[in-house]
């Protein structure tokens, strides 16, 4: 038998703990859930059963139910969504963009490249490892992260609404479950959308071929009901600057929303978005478009605007953010190609 730990890319909060197990020679038939737990420290077999239950269970690359039989050479492979870590939180003293806060909660604004919570390859540096050295005992989420009502990918900026309280955790994720919360999403976006305003409706659930990716399933088949709304707010030739504005809130939506309707987010990696898309085939055009992907070495998305309602006095609260100058910066570069171009 060997076994080790695998560290895929860790992204965007999806939190994975990689474990992969060849049976030995004298391997008798074991349930799978059985086998993992002797070779998994802290794993229980309610943990490991809805791994399987999600299809994040396999043997020899084929996805497998908790009751397969394990042989002799088999290759297992497992990924838990919420690996326990809670003993990984340390107080960091990293300084935060508080846009406000009270009593029983705050909002912050986070920076492009800050990992939500820890995980693999992210231990520290976190946004929860600032929050927990900001603020005493915060209220864990269903997913015991301290304070986390919502979250947003490690590369996108914007806004976030952090609870300070059991009753405000309660309270907000409540109005995030029932979509009576307001995000606004800035982004850029490759090809001209033909369309000045329009709405995405398809489920977004894990891409079976690649689980690093999420992907839309029109016929609602697999994943959860996911609603993006959009409008375009300017043209650039090429690339469209456009609003999102979710009804729904589900991992990656508004990256795998636009890439589904053809316009793939602007130098967003795991979607392709790091290509040139479109354009012509001039050496000076791909240029300037490394050039710009240099200015901004992400995906562009920005939460820019957020709104809900005070949980304790009722109010209803709307928070606005600037477009980072990364993006800002991109924006400006196509600008000046695309008036150039029409000159």
């Amino acid at each position: 038998m060997q076994e080790n730990i695998e560290q895929p890319e860790n992204e965007d909060g999806e939190l994975f703990e990689h474990h992969r197990v060849v049976a030995s020679k004298g391997q008798e038939p074991l349930r799978v859930d059985k086998f993992l737990m002797n070779f998994i420290e802290n794993a229980t077999r309610n943990k490991i059963q809805q791994s399987a239950k999600g299809g994040h269970v396999w043997v020899n690359d084929e996805i497998v139910k908790s009751n397969y039989k394990v042989k002799a050479g088999d290759e297992v492979k497992v990924l838990f969504e919420h690996p326990p870590h809670e003993f990984l939180l340390v107080p960091e003293d990293i300084p935060l963009d508080i846009v406000y806060e009270d009593d029983v909660l705050m909002v912050v604004n986070k920076p492009a490249g800050m990992v939500v919570h820890p995980g693999h390859g992210n231990y520290s540096g976190t946004l929860i490892n600032a929050l927990i050295f900001h603020a005493d005992n915060l209220p864990a989420n269903s997913n015991e992260r301290p304070g986390l009502v919502h979250r947003i990918d490690k590369d996108t900026s914007g806004l976030l609404v952090v609870a300070k309280t059991e009753a405000a955790m309660t309270h907000l994720a409540k109005q995030f479950f029932d979509k009576t919360s307001e995000r606004e999403y800035v982004a850029l976006v490759w090809g001209n959308i033909e369309e000045d305003e329009g709405t995405v409706v398809g489920h977004v659930g894990r891409n079976p071929k690649n689980r690093l990716q999420m992907h839309v399933f029109p016929e609602g088949e697999e994943g959860k009901a996911a609603v993006t709304h959009f409008k375009v707010l300017e043209r650039l030739g090429y690339v469209t600057l456009v609003s999102c504005k979710l009804e729904t809130g589900r991992t990656h939506q508004i990256r795998v929303h636009m890439k589904y309707i053809g316009h793939t987010l602007f130098n967003d990696e795991r979607y392709g978005g790091e290509k040139i898309l479109k354009g012509t085939t001039f050496t000076k055009y791909k240029q300037f478009v490394e050039n710009t992907f240099k200015l901004l070495p992400r995906q562009a998305l920005h939460a820019k605007t957020l709104g809900f309602v005070h949980p304790v006095t009722g109010e209803h609260m709307s928070f606005d953010s600037e477009v980072p100058e990364d993006m800002t910066s991109a924006i400006e570069k196509w600008r000046g190609y695309t008036k150039n171009s029409t000159e």
